[in-house]
C-alpha cells in the first residue's frame, strides 16, 4: 500500500506540472481560438531570460540569494510582457477574424522567432536555475506504513507552486471581468467588438498571462533539468493532457494533467515489467488518441454542433 501510495504520488505532484503547460495552450486559444504551438518556445525563452538575470545581477553587486531570485523573476517577467505586447502589435493585430489555420501558422512562425531570438539574446549554453527547492527526498508517515513515503521535496514544492497559480488564474477567468471579456472573445471575435470588447487589448492581455505562465512553467523544470533549448519540448508532454481535458476548459487542464501523470507513473511501475518498460513514455499519447476517437472535444471540452 505504502508503495502505491507513493507512485500515485508522484504522479500527481508530475501532472501538475503538465497542468502548467497545458494551461498556457487553453489561455490561448480560449482567446483567440488557435492552438498555440509557440507555448513551448515561450517556455524555453521566459527560462533562458531567467537563468541569465539570475547570473546578471549579482554582476551589479547584488548577491542576496532572495533577493536576485525576485529580480531575476521580475526581470523575466518584464521580458515575457514585451514579447507578448510585439506579438500583438506585429502579428495578432493584423489577423483579427482570420482563419484559425492563418492564426495556427502565425504561431509556428513565432516558434522559430522566439528560439532565434533566445539564442541570439541569451545564447546556446547550458544554464542552471537555483531557486532554492530542495532536491533531497524526505520520509513521510513512516508510523503509518512500515518503510514510509518516499517524497521527492523538489517536485513537491513545484507542484504547490503549479497548484497556487492554475487556482489563481481560474479565479481569475471565473470572477473577474477581464476573464469573462477572455471568454466572450473566444467565443466570437466579431460579436465580442460589437459590444464594445477591444480584441487587441484582450489579445495582449491573455500573452501576458500566457507569458507568465511559461515563465513559471520555465523555472520549474529548468530548476529540474536545468535550460537547454531541449526544453521545448516539455510543451509536448503537455498535448494529450489538453486533448483528455479540453482545449477551452482550464478545470479540464487541471484534470487532465492529474490523470495523465498518475496514469503514466501507474502503468510504468505496474504494467512496465510485462511488457520490457517504456509504457510512461507513450502512455499519454495512447490515452489522447483513444479520446480523440471516442470523445474528440476532451472530458470537459465543449460539444460541437453544427446546424445545416
Amino acid at each position: 500500500m505504502a508503495f502505491f501510495l507513493e507512485t500515485l504520488l508522484g504522479g500527481l505532484m508530475a501532472g501538475m506540472l503538465y497542468s502548467l503547460v497545458a494551461l498556457g495552450f487553453v489561455l490561448i486559444y480560449k482567446a483567440s481560438g488557435v492552438f498555440n504551438f509557440a507555448q513551448g518556445a515561450m517556455v524555453l525563452f521566459a527560462a533562458l531570460a531567467m537563468a541569465r538575470f539570475s547570473e546578471w545581477i549579482p554582476l551589479l553587486g547584488i548577491t542576496n540569494f532572495f533577493l536576485v531570485n525576485v529580480l531575476a523573476f521580475i526581470g523575466a517577467g518584464v521580458v515575457m510582457f514585451v514579447v507578448a505586447w510585439i506579438i500583438e502589435r506585429l502579428v495578432l493585430r493584423h489577423l483579427v477574424n482570420q482563419e484559425g489555420t492563418t492564426l495556427l501558422m502565425a504561431t509556428l512562425g513565432i516558434t522559430y522567432f522566439l528560439e532565434g531570438l533566445g539564442q541570439s539574446l541569451f545564447g546556446s549554453s547550458i544554464y542552471k536555475i537555483d531557486i532554492g527547492m530542495p532536491k533531497d527526498p524526505v520520509m513521510i508517515l513512516e508510523s503509518t506504513f512500515a518503510g514510509g513515503i518516499l517524497i521527492n521535496k523538489e517536485d513537491f514544492y513545484a507542484a504547490i507552486i503549479a497548484a497556487s497559480l492554475v487556482a489563481l488564474l481560474s479565479v481569475f477567468f471565473q470572477k473577474t471581468s477581464t476573464g469573462r471579456a477572455l471568454r466572450a472573445v473566444a467565443d466570437d471575435h466579431q460579436a465580442a467588438q460589437s459590444i464594445g470588447i477591444p480584441l487587441n487589448r484582450i489579445w495582449v492581455i491573455v500573452w501576458c498571462v500566457a507569458g507568465v505562465v511559461a515563465l513559471v512553467a520555465g523555472m520549474i523544470w529548468g530548476s529540474k533539468l536545468g535550460v537547454q533549448f531541449s526544453l521545448t519540448t516539455v510543451a509536448l508532454r503537455a498535448l494529450p493532457v489538453v486533448i483528455l481535458g479540453g482545449l477551452t476548459s482550464v478545470p479540464g487542464a487541471i484534470v487532465g494533467g492529474l490523470i495523465i501523470g498518475v496514469g503514466e507513473k501507474l502503468s510504468e511501475v505496474y504494467l512496465g515489467p510485462y511488457v520490457g518498460g517504456g509504457i510512461e513514455i507513450w502512455f499519454a499519447y495512447v490515452l489522447a488518441l483513444g479520446f480523440l476517437l471516442i470523445r474528440p472535444q476532451g472530458l470537459f471540452g465543449e460539444k460541437i454542433i453544427d446546424r445545416v
